[in-house]
């Protein structure tokens, strides 16, 4: 009797997977916030997102580098995205979380965002034509609803000079 409910239960737990998997395919992009502009990051890339733990200062950096998180027994260091894009730093409490955007490059960062937007579908945006000069930008796209979002490259961002530069000059 104990072998068919455990047998009952995984096949549950396997349908359930299944068809969050189907979701996920759909859902292909995670949106959130930084500042006042509407980010979108490839799931593939993002790692993941969660409140912020308390944040270590590190002298003599960049008001951008807010420091050492650690997650689980791993530092990560943190940069506010939105700081770094020349706008008011993010508080690092409320509806702000920490999106592990190196995890899949093998690289321990984590971006301070305003807010996470929750999933998204690449068919729920069209093309919008104006140009970026930031390089990590690797599309400009419009909702349904005319909003203007930009599709972060992580890869790039964490490879750009200035990003890995973080020390005060």
């Amino acid at each position: 009797m104990a072998r068919r409910s455990s047998l009952r239960e995984f096949q549950e737990r396997l349908a359930r997977r299944l068809a969050e998997a189907r979701t996920a395919d759909r859902r292909g992009l995670l949106g959130f916030q930084a500042g006042s502009e509407n980010w979108l990051i490839d799931l593939a890339e993002a790692g993941e997102i969660l409140p912020p733990p308390p944040l270590a200062a590190v002298p003599l950096t960049q008001p951008w580098y807010r420091g050492l998180a650690n997650v689980r027994g791993t530092l990560y260091g943190v940069v506010d995205l939105a700081c770094f894009h020349g706008q008011a730093p993010t508080p690092a409490g409320g509806r702000s979380r920490l999106l592990l955007a190196g995890t899949r490059l093998g690289i321990h960062c984590a971006l301070l965002v305003t807010a996470s937007a929750g999933l998204r579908s690449a068919d729920d945006f069209e093309a919008d034509p104006g140009g970026d000069t930031r390089p990590w930008v690797g599309k400009r796209l419009r909702d349904a609803q005319g909003h203007p979002w930009l599709q972060l490259d992580a890869a790039r961002l964490l490879a750009a000079p200035r990003f890995l530069d973080a020390s005060f000059e």
